[in-house]
C-alpha cells in the first residue's frame, strides 16, 4: 500500500493542497448545501455520498485516460458538460412541478427519496468533465516514477475524494442544522420550491456557460 503513495514530504503537500481545494466552495458544495438547507440533513448527506461516488468515477476516468479524450475533443467535452447542465435544469423544473408537500423543507424522507437524492448527486458529479480534467492536471504533481502511474492516480484520487467527502459532510451538517429553523418560517417555507428550482436551474446555467475545457 505504501508503495502506491509518495514520500511523506510530497504526501503532506498533497494532503494540504487537497484540503484547501476541497474546502473551497464550488458547484458540488453549492448543490449539497442547497439540498441540506432546503430539505434537511439526511438529504444533504445522501447528496454528499452521491457526489463523492461521482467524483470517484471521474478520478478513475482520469486514470484510464478519459481526461485526455476531453482535452483533445471539444465536441465530447461539450456534450458531456451540456448533459450535466441539462440534468440540473431538469431537477429545477421537477422541483417546480412537484406538489408542495414534496419540496417542503425538512419534509419526512423515506429510503426511496434518499436513494433518488443519492442518484441525483452521483449524476451531477459524474457529468462534470472538468472534474476529470482537474484530476488529470492535479494528481500527476504528486506522483513518482517508481510506481505504476494508473495505480498511483487511483490511490491519490480516492484520497482526494475522501477528503472532499469529509469537508462536504461538514457543509451538509452545518446547512442541515439551519433547515429545521427555516422550515418553521412560514414565508420561507412557502418559497421552498422556488428556491430549490432557482438554485438548480441557476447552477445548470452556470455549468453550461462557465469556462472552457482547459484545466
Amino acid at each position: 500500500m505504501t508503495d502506491l503513495l509518495p514520500s511523506w514530504p510530497l504526501m503532506s503537500a498533497f494532503l494540504i493542497a487537497s484540503f484547501v481545494l476541497a474546502v473551497t466552495p464550488g458547484p458540488g458544495v453549492f448543490y449539497i448545501v442547497t439540498r441540506s438547507l432546503l430539505q434537511g440533513r439526511r438529504y444533504g448527506l445522501a447528496s454528499v455520498a452521491g457526489v463523492a461516488l461521482g467524483n470517484l468515477g471521474n478520478a478513475i476516468g482520469a486514470s484510464i485516460g478519459l481526461a485526455a479524450v476531453f482535452a483533445v475533443s471539444s465536441a465530447t467535452f461539450t456534450i458531456v458538460k451540456c448533459a450535466g447542465a441539462l440534468y440540473l435544469v431538469y431537477l429545477g423544473i421537477q422541483a417546480l412541478r412537484a406538489p408542495q408537500a414534496d419540496v417542503e423543507m425538512a419534509a419526512p424522507e423515506g429510503p426511496a427519496d434518499l436513494w433518488r437524492i443519492f442518484q441525483d448527486g452521483f449524476i451531477v458529479a459524474l457529468l462534470n468533465p472538468k472534474t476529470a480534467i482537474f484530476f488529470a492536471a492535479f494528481l500527476p504533481q504528486f506522483m513518482t516514477a517508481e510506481t505504476a502511474s494508473a495505480l498511483q492516480s487511483v490511490m491519490l484520487g480516492t484520497l482526494f475524494v475522501a477528503i472532499a467527502a469529509v469537508t462536504d459532510t461538514v457543509y451538509a451538517l452545518a446547512a442541515g442544522a439551519m433547515a429545521s429553523a427555516l422550515a418553521r418560517a412560514r414565508g420561507i417555507r412557502a418559497l421552498g420550491r422556488y428556491l430549490t428550482a432557482g438554485a438548480f436551474i441557476g447552477l445548470g446555467v452556470f455549468t453550461a456557460l462557465s469556462g472552457s475545457r482547459k484545466p
